[in-house]
């Protein structure tokens, strides 16, 4: 069954109509022909989505007919915040596929001490916005209610700031403890709690940067200036590329934290 997203306002009482480009998407590359069922979500109204039929196909938009809601949704109840490190290359696009397919909530781009990428204001325009279009992609894939956000590329100071407000923060780091207290960290987190995850870039994190958001020890000196919800989890005894650790730790938390 394929999943589109419309706006709040092309839902009409029993119908949705769905317009733009998907309409060529379906007609012309899918052929889809009446009474086929798709999923429809709702992007102004989230987390809600709707199982239909195609009742009409016109040259300007395509008229579903809602069958039901989905109150099951494929939402996970915690929101997750991926800051990832500028990487190299095409990696991010591969980086925002997979963590959308894994339920990530949003992706904050951070340059970080260590990133060999700098992006300039222009640039960051034009990557955001195929990063976003990967986003829907990979949201309409893995059947998801939401398109998740992709923020535009921010300094270290300023994902301080956003992640200070978060319930949970991980930190994958090499030199953090074993599995056994990943485990002990990620059974504490509780169904609804907004959850962030640190992955650095290629290079790694910087010393500073790993001391200011989740040091090996926290005492009266630093206690006002670090992330006091930060904790440094280990992800096995193999070192994962930047790619790979975001990833990694989302999978665990959905083995937690999924129904």
């Amino acid at each position: 069954m394929y999943q589109f997203f419309v706006e709040e306002n092309q839902l009409t009482g029993d119908t949705i109509a769905i317009l733009g480009s998907d309409v060529n998407h379906i007609k012309n590359v899918l052929r889809m022909k009446g009474g086929e069922r798709v999923r429809v979500s709702v992007r102004d109204m989230e987390a809600r989505s709707f199982f239909g039929h195609i009742e009409a196909i016109t040259e300007e938009e395509v008229i579903v007919r809602i069958e039901k809601e989905d109150t099951m949704g494929t939402e996970l109840s915690n929101h997750i915040y991926l800051f990832q490190g500028l990487p190299k290359a095409d990696k991010m696009e591969l980086i925002i596929q997979k963590a959308v397919e894994l339920g990530v909530y949003e992706i904050v781009p951070v340059a970080m001490k260590n990133c060999v990428v700098k992006l300039d204001a222009k640039k960051a325009d034009s990557k955001i916005k195929r990063w976003q279009a990967i986003s829907e992609s990979a949201a309409k894939q893995s059947k998801r209610t939401i398109i998740p956000k992709i923020e535009l590329p921010m300094n270290w100071k300023e994902a301080m700031k956003i992640a200070k407000e978060l319930d949970v923060v991980l930190v994958p780091y090499e030199n953090a403890r074993g599995m056994d207290a990943t485990r002990e960290i990620m059974q504490k987190i509780e169904n609804g709690q907004s959850i962030g995850i640190f992955v650095g870039p290629e290079g790694g994190f910087s010393p500073e940067e790993i001391e200011g958001i989740a040091p090996k020890k926290k005492t009266e000196d630093n206690a006002d200036r670090l992330l006091v919800n930060a904790h440094r989890i280990s992800l096995g005894r193999r070192i994962l590329r930047t790619e790979t650790a975001g990833l990694a730790t989302l999978s665990m938390l959905v083995f937690c934290l999924d129904e």
